[in-house]
């Protein structure tokens, strides 16, 4: 393992690309949920976040997964995550669960934030599904300390289920907490659609959580004011099988290096850069945390991500799962 970076270097985000925290405790949040607390082992302040930030996490066995920072930010003595356990995930949780241990270290990537709060909100209704309560949790700390007014939901199945509670109702000032317990039928739970029925002038929306969730949400607040909705998926949705199918192959040009590479019907745009000797950034491999997010210079392109804003969109991609529609892209690599 490397040594330590002394985090005096590290005070922007843009002069590191990884460090190496230690584990410092792991306690049970909620049924399969535990919360990892990371900490420099020379004790050390952690670089600056931002609510709404996340990490790639790199784990035993050569995995790496992307975890939402669920502190407080001013909190600079330490950084946690929020981990559920996935019985049928892709094993990134479950090595967390069961090979991670106190006092162990750990690679950790630089801080990004796709979900960032908005200054100019008067109001923003925070919704938490099950573990989607880690940002969230975040941008609520945040908003306290900047005495703006917000509410929060958080849905679970039942109490027990529901990460992070006591914390929550310890730093949340009364009547702006709710809890949504429904047993496991959404229809017993919150009424998003009440909820987000009607925007009041000013109100911002964020929401994280399992895909139903975000369904809900999404199709709740559809009619809301563009650039108000606001949500980070945990997992791609479900897509139509009608939109399964990928496009032909298409050329790739690399500007910075001049190569060109050809990229097949069944191949990503990063496996084709991979396989010509080029190496981009990955984490997720879904379109979900922006790791991979690469300007391109021309060319029309397919966006299959589920992070990048419609002005980011103009000017960059995610080669991890986006295509192309014309014959040739130019990416700025």
């Amino acid at each position: 393992m490397n040594a330590p970076v002394p985090l005096s270097v590290l005070r922007e985000p843009a002069v590191f690309s990884e460090l190496q925290l230690q584990i410092c405790g792991i306690r049970l949040q909620a049924e399969g949920i535990h919360a990892f607390d990371l900490a420099h082992p020379e004790g050390d302040e952690l670089p600056e976040v931002e609510a709404g930030a996340h990490v790639d996490v790199h784990l035993p066995g050569g995995l790496m997964r992307s975890y939402s920072l669920a502190g407080d930010p001013r909190d600079r003595s330490r950084w946690t995550l929020g981990v559920l356990r996935e019985a049928k995930g892709r094993g990134g949780s479950r090595a967390m669960h069961e090979k991670v241990r106190v006092g162990e270290m750990i690679t950790v990537g630089a801080p990004r934030n796709a979900f960032a709060l908005h200054d100019e909100a008067k109001h923003s209704i925070l919704l938490a599904g099950g573990i989607g309560i880690t940002p969230i949790k975040s941008m609520a700390h945040t908003l306290v300390s900047q005495g703006k007014s917000f509410e929060l939901h958080y849905c679970a199945r039942s109490a027990r289920h529901a990460a992070f509670a006591n914390e929550l109702q310890e730093f949340i000032p009364k009547g702006r907490l709710h809890f949504h317990f429904d047993g496991g039928d959404p229809a017993k739970g919150l009424n998003i659609n009440g909820l987000l029925g009607e925007q009041v002038d000013g109100q911002h929306v964020y929401f994280c959580g399992p895909g139903g969730f975000m369904k809900a949400c999404a199709d709740a607040a559809k009619h809301w004011q563009a650039g108000t909705v606001h949500s980070e998926h945990f997992k791609p949705p479900e897509t139509p099988k009608d939109d399964l199918a990928t496009s032909g192959s298409f050329e790739v040009k690399l500007a910075r290096s001049g190569i060109t590479v050809q990229v097949q019907p069944d191949q990503t745009i990063v496996r084709a850069i991979e396989l010509a000797g080029q190496r981009v950034p990955t984490s997720c491999l879904s379109g979900l945390c922006g790791a991979c997010k690469v300007d391109y210079l021309e060319g029309e392109v397919d966006h299959k991500d589920f992070i990048l804003s419609d002005e980011e969109k103009s000017r960059c991609l995610t080669v991890c799962c986006s295509r192309a529609k014309s014959s040739c892209l130019v990416l700025d690599l």
